[in-house]
């Protein structure tokens, strides 16, 4: 008899999602690049992405300055940024379960690690910042008080909202992405007719031809200072988008994914134009609430606004940190449900969420809410990063080929397989990611917060991004032909740019492992 067509229904939004970091089946990978793109965009359109914008101004300098770092941040980002979509397509999985394929079948806990700083710092980020904006916006409205009362309360409510729809799952977390496009870019479009008459371009920051020559001698750490921080936005995304993007299709060309990531970011330029525009009125208009000692974005920004734009802005805190606070928080949970097995995909959201919760009240009321913001997201970038080059380069290396059945033998609580290696541990990738990141922070100068032991020797300048990239990659691609990897962990057509040693394969053993090995995957469209 032939096979009966699959009529089930989709999945309905309210449905929970049940898959964890196993290989999502052919049948359910429904989505497009365009899906993706609201995703990765609609985790970024959002009022918190508006905070990291001001940042230039915050940091003293001068619109055309902060634009000039915005601009270095977002595409410098994106690009590092945009080849991490293809593992989802191609191996039906998160991120950091692809990178057991690099770093051995345990030594992709790193990317466990890493989804689960950004994902505290990203989510605190949405709830600060749209919870504030909500208190603010309630008092000028209302006459709310803005006593510690009134943020324990709109934040607690916010992060239990958000937690909501990530248990949910990825259905309805792509819904509120898709409204969350739309609605934020309108509402940030309505900004621009609402501060039009204020807005100065032309306004100098403190880098001015008069400023003395210890003021001056900033200018350069502040600047790169400024774009790392913007910087963070895009690549805080690495871990996370073979969460959205193993509902892609493998067929799917892997230009049409890679240029969705990419666009994606680009699009952020609208939400940290309009956090630069709006500090540089505040900084003008309201320059107390710029004062270095004790930023307040949310407040000067409320303090500017005329009193028809109370709404929409509290409307865009609303509806942007729900995008950016799912996003953040989906990933992780679904990643942690692995590295911690007796907890559901359900049970992991929840303990992130809720360790994510006790960040946000230390951070806004035992911490400076700006340095905790800027330290903890430079160092996000440093740790990242170098992963991701290591990923890149070993997705080339291998001309984009793996055994997709070896990748969850971590998740299975097996051993063995092609990306055993050293009893579960890549060697080759882990030395260049920990070499590198640990150079970067080193290397690290954050004026005033953070400074590494090595990041006075270029002149207050923070070198640890450029160098960090390079060090993983000379590293990484060095070890591979230094020491060799099995032949086995390449496909039909071979090494790219390494070399090869012939060794047999160990077996996978353990739960439910089977005699005989899957069909390995193919990147689409070549490789």
């Amino acid at each position: 008899m032939s096979p009966q067509p699959d009529t089930s229904p989709a999945p309905s939004l309210t449905e929970v999602e049940t898959h964890g970091v196993d290989r999502i089946p052919d049948a359910e990978r429904t989505a497009t690049p365009l899906d993706l793109f609201r995703l990765a965009f609609g985790g970024a359109n959002t009022f918190s992405t508006c905070v990291l914008g001001a940042f230039p101004i915050l940091f003293g300098l001068s619109f055309w300055q902060g634009l000039a770092a915005t601009l270095l941040g977002v595409v410098a980002g994106a690009l590092i940024l945009c080849p991490m979509a293809v593992f989802g397509p191609v191996n039906g999985t998160n991120n950091a379960v692809s990178s057991s394929a690099h770093l051995g079948v345990h030594g992709r806990v790193i990317g466990s690690f890493l989804s689960l700083l950004t994902a505290i710092a990203f989510f605190s980020i949405s709830v600060w910042s749209s919870g504030d904006a909500l208190v603010g916006g309630a008092h000028r409205l209302f006459g709310l008080p803005r006593g510690d009362l009134s943020y324990v309360v709109a934040y607690a409510l916010f992060a239990c909202l958000v937690l909501a729809v990530c248990v949910y799952g990825f259905r309805f977390m792509l819904f509120v992405n898709k409204v969350a496009v739309a609605a934020a870019s309108l509402l940030f479009l309505l900004g621009a007719i609402a501060f039009a008459g204020d807005f100065d371009p032309s306004y100098a920051g403190v880098f001015t031809d008069s400023a003395d020559a210890a003021t001056q001698s900033l200018f350069w750490p502040s600047f790169i200072g400024a774009a790392l921080i913007v910087l963070s936005n895009p690549v805080s995304f690495g871990a996370f988008l073979g969460d959205w993007s193993r509902y892609i299709p493998a067929s799917t060309p892997r230009r049409k994914v890679i240029g969705a990531a990419f666009l994606s970011q680009i699009a952020t330029l609208l939400p940290f134009l309009f956090g630069l525009s709006t500090a540089s009125i505040i900084a003008a208009k309201a320059p107390d609430y710029v004062d270095p000692a004790a930023p307040d974005f949310v407040g000067g920004l409320l303090a500017i606004s005329p009193g028809w734009f109370f709404l929409p802005v509290c409307l865009i805190a609303l509806i942007g940190g729900m995008s950016t606070g799912t996003t953040a928080l989906y990933g992780t949970g679904l990643d942690f449900s692995s590295v911690f097995p007796r907890l559901s995909r359900v049970q992991a959201t929840l303990f992130v969420g809720v360790l994510s919760i006790a960040f946000i009240f230390i951070g806004r009321f035992g911490l400076n809410l700006v340095q905790s913001i800027s330290t903890f997201a430079t160092m996000i970038i440093t740790c990242t990063t170098p992963w991701m080059v290591v990923m890149m380069l070993g997705f080339w290396t291998r001309r984009g080929w793996y055994d997709p059945d070896a990748l969850q033998v971590f998740n299975r609580r097996q051993r063995g397989g092609r990306y055993w290696f050293a009893h579960g541990w890549n060697w080759r990738g882990m030395t260049a990611w920990w070499v590198s990141a640990l150079i970067g922070v080193l290397f690290t100068n954050i004026p005033g917060q953070f400074v590494g032991p090595l990041g006075d020797l270029a002149n207050g300048v923070d070198i640890s991004l450029p160098l960090s990239l390079v060090v993983a990659a000379v590293l990484f691609l060095s070890l591979l032909r230094l020491f060799p990897e099995p032949r086995a962990v390449y496909g039909p057509e071979g090494a790219r740019l390494a070399r090869t040693v012939d060794v047999p394969v160990p077996p996978i053993t353990g739960p439910g492992a089977e005699s005989g090995e899957p069909e390995p995957v193919v990147a689409a469209n070549g490789g």
